[in-house]
């Protein structure tokens, strides 16, 4: 701490005392405030003499030591680990996933957008990923424009940013616009190493955290075995090469689509719960993350299935496997507890692999149930309420 001599007067000098500035200097080290003592603006020999005198006695201020965790910011800081519970990321704010809001960055209707944003973290969303992947948009001009419109709304602006993009242009676009620390989602190994160390290595210099896809020259993974060990390699690549901590890599093990009618997907739930758990295990302090519209892309305009499938059953499982964050609806999140035991039951079927005839009986009774989606339960803020468990 090196303060000035009190604040200028008219004439632009300095009258603080030698006497009381060694005296509230000498508070703040008695208070264990200090590392450092020294003086800036309007500041003689005298006053340091006086500011040593009195903070000499004290021992320096001693760092707390800070429970490692992944730790992101918008305005306000987010800290993710064991014991933050599960992280909602707000969905709406992507074109590829939202049609509402495609049509309102297309027709340029950024206010109504910037709405979007702000209704996702009033239903409790903790980030939120911002995705302008549009054939028919310019996509770097769009996530700099509506990232700068949000940055000027303290209400969105204090939760962290997921900046999403297949694009790397696009991405480093957003990450000129940050505040704070954002997430980048995402970077892979599809390309090779030296264009993954080059893009984690620019993510490092803007100070991002980042998702890493389980994804390598030979493709997406889909086997337990294959996503550990892209995950152990980029891992090892993002520590050793481009000067990662191990709790700002984020795996995003692949989900996929179940109950599709291919008798090879039906195991893909299970197996992303596996390859989870084993990527935690030889990584603990990694942070495992995942896009939830897959699972239950087989039935798309059955609401009530689709709800409890992807957000109620898979989330359920996954989080006990291992997941600590989510893209999702976060004003759509249905309780585990409150799904119908009929539904619930042959949901977990699905989601579980556990008999044969799993998605058979699955579509025969989401016939019975379709447009029959339950009022969701509302906390005192007006979020969804989650089941304990969750």
């Amino acid at each position: 701490m090196h303060p000035n001599a009190g604040l200028p007067n008219e004439f632009g000098e300095y009258d603080d005392t030698p006497g009381n500035m060694g005296r509230v200097m000498g508070q703040f080290a008695e208070a264990g405030l200090l590392n450092i003592a020294g003086g800036c603006c309007g500041t003689r020999p005298e006053h340091i003499r006086a500011i040593a005198a009195s903070v000499r006695r004290y021992s320096p201020r001693k760092p707390v030591s800070l429970p490692v965790r992944l730790r992101v910011s918008g305005l306000e800081p987010l800290t993710i680990g064991e014991e933050s519970g599960f992280v909602n990321v707000g969905e709406r704010t992507n074109v590829t996933g939202s049609a509402r809001f495609s049509k309102l960055v297309l027709n340029g209707d950024y206010e109504t957008a910037v709405e979007v944003a702000r209704q996702q973290v009033e239903s409790g969303a903790q980030m939120i990923d911002i995705n302008m992947d549009e054939g028919l948009l310019d996509s770097q001009a769009a996530m700099t424009r509506f990232l700068n419109l949000i940055a000027t709304e303290p209400s969105i602006a204090r939760v962290p940013f997921v900046i999403d993009s297949s694009k790397w242009s696009v991405i480093e676009a957003g990450l000129k616009c940050i505040q704070g620390k954002p997430v980048v989602n995402s970077i892979s190994l599809k390309e090779g190493e030296a264009e993954f160390l080059r893009q984690a290595k620019l993510c490092q210099r803007y100070g991002a955290a980042v998702i890493v896809m389980a994804f390598d020259e030979q493709g997406q993974a889909d086997t337990v075995e294959r996503r550990v060990a892209i995950a152990q390699r980029a891992c090892k690549l993002l520590i050793e090469q481009a000067g990662f901590v191990p709790q700002d890599i984020i795996i995003d093990p692949n989900i996929f689509a179940i109950a599709t009618g291919i008798d090879e997907h039906n195991d893909y739930a299970v197996q992303y719960f596996e390859a989870a758990r084993q990527i935690k295990a030889k990584s603990p302090r990694v942070r495992i993350s995942g896009g939830l519209s897959n699972v239950s892309f087989s039935f798309r305009g059955n609401n009530p299935v689709r709800e409890a499938k992807r957000y109620a059953v898979f989330l359920y499982h996954a989080i006990r496997a291992g997941l600590d964050m989510a893209i999702v609806n976060a004003g759509a999140l249905p309780i585990y507890d409150d799904i119908e035991p009929d539904l619930l039951e042959r949901v977990e079927d699905v989601v579980l692999n556990r008999r044969a005839d799993a998605t058979e009986r699955l579509l025969t009774f989401a016939s019975t149930v379709k447009g029959k989606a339950k009022e969701k339960p509302q906390n005192s803020s007006g979020a969804p309420a989650m089941s304990p468990s969750v």
